[in-house]
């Protein structure tokens, strides 16, 4: 419900047992979900957190983006730790793959869209992947690298992101990418995802019509949402729970109960503006006691006192139900504590969490003060 690293992973883990399938729906390996199970410490990436059930099916469907080396590395690490993959995996075939194309694309255009100013990728390819997927003549799905044209389309993209990737050098030396070593290393992905490749949005359809249990795990947070988060700092997937039914292909119908996990306080990664933030020692306390640093980059987050402003927004937007708080604990130490209630935005208090950056970078929050 904030700009993600909300201690999900540990609150779906806690889930699963009541339920028959897990699913992610968007976003990549950018997201990163930390289980502790059986005293081992497990971190994830593109697996949904519903792999430590045996019992419990996962599903990756066709609103993630998938970079199949990573995801061969997940399951690796999994299965060496005594973890079963082999039968508890689903992947879309209508999930999009990300290229090493992908990732020079996301090193060359980071820094030229916002006066400087870091949109906070994770530099793994993500917006590059799903800006193919909407422009289509340049995207690659899981199930097409079992096509027989195969060679052929790899053949034709590359050499338009040749063409792409050298005008956004700028003259900067490159290498220029190579079709056939690219083509053989991602048939040869392709050969190990095989049995886990499926027709997902049928699966979880049946699934429904079968009455089986199934949970819907999110990745980042509400407020880096696509098209209702603090753009363009935000993902380039709809991380709100508006985004269920788009990535997973199950119609909201079938979508009985919407749980908003949050902190007690709010961290955020990257650029954008964030109203409660404390640059001080207050957020660096925060910052220590919650080990606010990247799961998968270990970035240092920035660190605040709690929005209700911001979370009321994205517990409307995401239609929640109910809340889960987590680290309620970390801020516990301090000697007072803050809660942003509303915002003074030119003169005026509101309750509204701005739709442009610029208003909010411009608001003061307004804080209730406990002892």
């Amino acid at each position: 419900m904030q700009w993600g690293d909300e201690a999900k992973g540990k609150i779906v883990d806690i889930l699963t047992e009541r339920h028959d399938i897990v699913v992610r729906y968007q976003g990549g390996a950018n997201a990163g979900h930390t289980v502790v199970t059986g005293g081992q410490t497990f971190k994830l990436s593109l697996v949904p957190s519903g792999i430590f059930r045996p019992n419990v099916q996962c599903v990756v469907a066709g609103g993630v983006v998938l970079n199949p080396a990573s995801l061969l590395e997940e399951i690796d690490g999994l299965t060496a730790r005594g973890i079963r993959v082999a039968e508890n995996l689903i992947l879309s075939d209508r999930a999009h793959v990300i290229f090493p194309w992908h990732f020079e694309e996301d090193r060359l255009i980071d820094q030229q869209c916002t006066s400087g100013e870091a949109l906070g990728t994770t530099m793994r390819g993500i917006g590059p992947c799903y800006r193919d997927k909407v422009g289509r003549s340049l995207a690659v799905r899981l199930g097409d690298l079992y096509r027989d044209d195969i060679g052929g389309r790899i053949e034709q993209i590359v050499r338009a992101k040749n063409q792409i990737l050298a005008g956004l050098a700028d003259g900067s030396e490159r290498a220029p990418l190579d079709a056939e070593e690219i083509l053989q290393k991602y048939q040869g992905y392709a050969q190990r995802l095989k049995p886990h490749v499926a027709d997902t949005t049928a699966y979880l359809l049946d699934a429904i019509e079968a009455d089986k249990r199934i949970l819907f795990e999110g990745a980042q947070g509400a407020l880096l949402d696509i098209d209702h988060g603090t753009f363009p700092f935000v993902t380039s997937s709809n991380s709100s729970g508006v985004g269920v039914s788009a990535g997973s292909g199950v119609p909201g119908r079938y979508i009985t109960k919407v749980i908003g996990i949050l902190k007690a306080y709010t961290t955020r990664v990257g650029g954008g503006p964030f109203p409660t933030e404390q640059d001080n020692e207050i957020g660096q306390h925060i910052r220590d006691r919650g080990n606010e640093y990247g799961t998968v980059t270990r970035r240092p987050r920035r660190c605040g006192w709690f929005d209700a402003v911001a979370t009321r927004y994205t517990a409307r937007l995401s239609g929640v139900d109910s809340l889960a708080v987590m680290l309620v604990d970390v801020p516990s130490l301090l000697p007072e504590l803050k809660i942003c209630t509303a915002y003074e935005l030119a003169g005026r208090r509101t309750n509204d969490f701005p739709s442009h950056v610029d208003d909010l970078r411009r608001v003061v929050p307004i804080y209730e003060t406990a002892p």
